[in-house]
């Protein structure tokens, strides 16, 4: 039999899943206890007192049957054994008319007692013994024990003698069933990963948290319900809500409403968690969101369950069906026929069971027990298909707090969370803090709060190119707050955050005109909005898909430049998915690097006062163009890498256009160039990285042109016509496969900046020094074996680079380039030493040491 500890092991596992455990499996689990120790009581009592007690039952033929045997076959004697010589090899036989010693009641008394042990001369006489008709029986002891025995196995019903073994079984089946998907390995792990996080979660300081600053809301909510008419504007005090009822008005794409929910009415925070603790809960909501990823792909929990709970109610049936039956078969008094007459001399005996009325009762009180398991397990099955266990809403939780974003669950996720419920619905509304992103970005506000304190970002502050100070801030969980106390700051960079939230703090930062958001859809809170949409004058705006931008983007009406960096194009690409910029009224730049194929059409709707558009592609092919038409008052274009093979004709409309960027294209030929004689504002024409061939003589036409940008083309000559534009500043062929200067380029008098690197020239023609107002002269990487001593003449020279070529040595009139410093000087060492000292103190003048390596 099982020990006392060893029953107890069977329910070691309730402590630990109790809370998995309805009041249905409780009830179960003590109905099974209790049924355990019927069938311990049983087989403890069937093992010390069960017995069976025999008597013959008399006929008249049976003393003429039996007949004295001295052999010992049929006379029922008894043989001894005794000791001594005399009698070594004699028998004593005792007959059945022998005189009695003990009476046949003693006999009987001694007989049915399980500890008496018969003395000699009981053994060695027979004995007259009668039954209660005073008829003599002729059996001793002995054969009254042989039928005893026999008669328990024959006579009495199997079920009386097996019942304390079948319940058992029966019970221990029924706790194994009960409890076998907390053991099944591919569901133990998930449940007490599941009952380890739920512990975690109810217990932790965030949850308590959370739930209190819900209730302070909802005190807060009745408060402004009342006050409400006495308030003029509302904003959004969290952007971390999400109900419909306390959501942050955030602009929507969809008219840009605002919809205003909430005074700017600091809550105080209810407690303060430490750092400790703020990482333990960023912990918990990593691990909630994995497990609700493996959990909710199956379904295997649930099935089990509800396999094992078919499995007990076909058991409870089973066991009602069989054991139902044997109740009339437990009886005090049986008939035996051992069919031992030829050991007896009697064929029948009437036999009493002393456990019988016992064992009736315990079977009925079992029999009793396995119904109301029955019909708890009915009720098991009523309730697992009653509703849909592998769904789960949070609905209720969303209505009695603020986080509305709280979603749904399903398949095993679903039922353990159904099975939570039985024992306590707080767990499940205290878990669901832990499935909402609002929470979860609450936290990282605190945590976040924390650790970027004013003076860390203070440190982070820096100043940019243009001498303005800046702060970049790069993937983080949020924005913190002690950013907008930086009033002093006039460029903030905001990147890859994306739950990125500019407060209504914002308004404290009146430097700020600057903002750059890269992956960053930020949400904007009415006060912050309004004051962005007064103050901001700058902003940069990177994605990956149009629907990033933020909506409030297109609102800023007094925005002046604004660039947009991203894929414009939508999944069919062929419809343009920005929105419209009409409220940007007061826009001036419009910079945009995507992948178009044409010009998107709402940029009309700021052509009126747009002066500069940037057109950056990623090698996309630009076809429409015809929206340039109505850019009347666009005065610098740039069509950059946009795969164009000719010059847009749309742009000889552009009667204010001054300069124009066509680089990184396909153009092959420029003989529209004619056509730029229209533009007569046009002074700045960039025609770079392209496969230009030849300058046409046209180009004489456009005499107003003062910069001229034909570098990294294919371009073999320089025609004349070109140097007939008198009031051309810079000039840049630079990487080209040009070999001769030519002379005419001494008519360009008011020549500034002269860029010839990367070519094939060899010889400079004295002409080129009669530019005298050059400042930058590039000669690098040509063939060139000489510098001419004119080279004095260009007194306003700043910028020399002469390194790349043959030379041998420089010049020493050098030194008479006023304005020429070594740090303006670009040749080899080995050429800068050829010059004489006093040169090279020149050169060196502003380095502060004598001399130093060539550049």
């Amino acid at each position: 039999m099982f020990t006392l500890a060893e029953v107890a092991s069977l329910s070691d596992i309730q402590p630990t899943y109790r809370i998995l455990k309805p009041w249905w499996d409780v009830f179960m689990d003590y109905l099974a206890v209790v049924m355990l120790m019927v069938a311990i009581f049983a087989g403890t009592m069937q093992l010390t007192k069960d017995q069976v007690v025999c008597l013959p039952v008399l006929q008249s033929t049976v003393n003429s049957k039996v007949q004295p045997d001295t052999a010992g076959k049929a006379d029922f004697t008894t043989v001894e054994t005794t000791t001594g010589q005399e009698e070594a090899s004699s028998m004593r036989t005792v007959s059945f008319g022998s005189p009695p010693t003990v009476t046949p009641d003693i006999l009987l008394s001694r007989a049915t007692s399980s500890q008496y042990q018969p003395t000699e001369s009981e053994q060695g006489l027979k004995k007259e013994q009668k039954d209660s008709s005073g008829r003599k029986t002729n059996l001793d002891f002995q054969q009254y024990v042989f039928i005893n025995q026999m008669c328990y196995h024959l006579a009495l019903p199997w079920y009386s003698k097996y019942f304390p073994y079948l319940v058992l079984i029966h019970t221990i089946i029924l706790i194994v069933s009960s409890n076998f998907w907390f053991k099944y390995p591919k569901t133990c792990s998930k449940i007490e990963h599941f009952v380890s996080i739920l512990g975690k979660c109810f217990e932790s300081p965030w949850t308590t948290k959370a739930l209190s600053e819900t209730a302070c809301e909802d005190s807060e909510n009745k408060q402004r319900l009342t006050g409400a008419q006495s308030l003029p504007k509302y904003v959004s005090t969290s952007s971390d809500e999400g109900s419909p009822s306390a959501s942050t008005p955030m602009i929507t794409k969809s008219g840009f409403k605002f919809s205003a929910d909430k005074p700017m009415i600091e809550i105080p925070s209810v407690t303060i968690l430490d750092k400790k603790d703020g990482e333990q809960a960023k912990a918990l909501f990593e691990k909630v969101r994995k497990f609700r990823a493996h959990v909710e792909d199956s379904d295997l929990i649930y099935k089990l369950y509800v396999g094992q709970t078919v499995i007990k109610t076909v058991k409870f049936i089973f066991i009602l069906c069989y054991t139902a039956n044997f109740v009339n078969t437990i009886s005090f008094e049986h008939i035996c026929n051992p069919k031992v007459e030829h050991l007896i001399g009697y064929t029948k005996f009437e036999c009493t069971h002393n456990m019988a009325y016992m064992l009736k009762k315990l079977l009925i009180s079992y029999i009793s027990l396995i119904c109301v398991y029955g019909f708890i397990c009915l009720y098991t099955l009523f309730w697992l298909f009653r509703i849909p266990l592998k769904e789960y809403s949070f609905e209720k939780v969303r209505e009695e707090s603020s986080f509305s974003d709280i979603p749904d669950v399903k398949n095993d996720f679903a039922f353990l969370l159904h099975m939570v419920d039985q024992y306590d619905q707080l767990y499940s509304k205290r878990f669901g803090v832990f499935l909402s992103e609002v929470s979860e970005n609450k936290l990282r506000g605190i945590s976040l709060n924390h650790e970027w304190t004013y003076e860390k970002l203070r440190q982070h502050v820096s100043r940019n190119a243009q001498d303005k100070q800046e702060l970049h801030l790069f993937m983080l969980s949020g924005v913190p707050d002690a950013v907008f106390d930086l009033t002093d700051l006039d460029v903030l960079k905001l990147e890859l955050i994306p739950e990125a939230k500019i407060t209504a703090k914002i308004s404290q930062m009146t430097n700020l005109q600057e903002l750059h958001l890269y992956h960053c859809p930020a949400k904007v809170e009415q006060t912050a909005f309004s004051f962005l949409r007064d103050h901001l004058r700058c902003l940069h705006v990177k994605f990956t898909d149009v629907a990033e931008i933020p909506a409030w983007v297109y609102l800023l009406k007094t925005l002046r430049e604004l660039y947009l960096i991203g894929n414009l194009n939508s999944e069919n690409n062929k419809m343009i998915g920005l929105e419209s910029l009409r409220e940007l009224r007061h826009l001036k730049i419009l910079h945009v690097k995507s992948n178009l194929t044409k010009i998107p059409p709402n940029i009309t709707d700021v052509a009126p006062h747009l002066t500069k558009l940037v057109i950056h592609n990623d090698g996309t092919k630009l076809v429409v163009l015809n929206s340039l038409k109505k850019m009347t008052n666009v005065a610098e274009l740039e069509l950059q890498n946009c795969e164009l093979e000719r010059i847009p004709h749309a742009i000889f409309s552009l009667s204010n256009l001054q300069e124009l960027d066509l680089k990184s294209n396909s153009i092959r030929t420029i003989e529209e160039i004619i056509s730029f004689q229209h533009l007569k504002r046009l002074t700045c024409l960039k025609l770079w990285h392209n496969k230009i061939v030849s300058i046409p003589s046209s180009i004489t036409h456009v005499k107003n042109l003062e910069s001229l940008y034909l570098s990294n083309n294919k371009l073999e000559t320089l025609p004349a016509a070109v140097f007939s534009l008198q009031k051309l500043r810079c000039l840049d062929v630079s990487y080209n496969s040009i070999a001769v200067i030519p002379v005419e380029i001494g008519l360009l008098q008011n020549l500034q900046h002269f860029h010839i690197t990367g070519n094939k020239v060899d010889i400079l023609p004295k002409q080129l020094f009669k530019c005298v107002k050059l400042r930058t002269l590039s000669l690098g990487q040509n063939c060139i074996t000489s510098i001419p001593d004119k080279v004095s003449q260009l007194l306003q020279l700043t910028y020399l680079e002469l390194k790349g070529n043959c030379l041998d040595r420089l010049p020493a009139t050098l030194g008479q380039c006023q304005l020429l410093r070594k740090s303006g000087l670009i040749v080899e060492d080995h050429l800068f030493d050829t010059l004489p000292s006093e040169v090279k103190e020149v050169l060196n003048q502003d380095t502060g040491i004598p001399f130093a390596n060539g550049i």
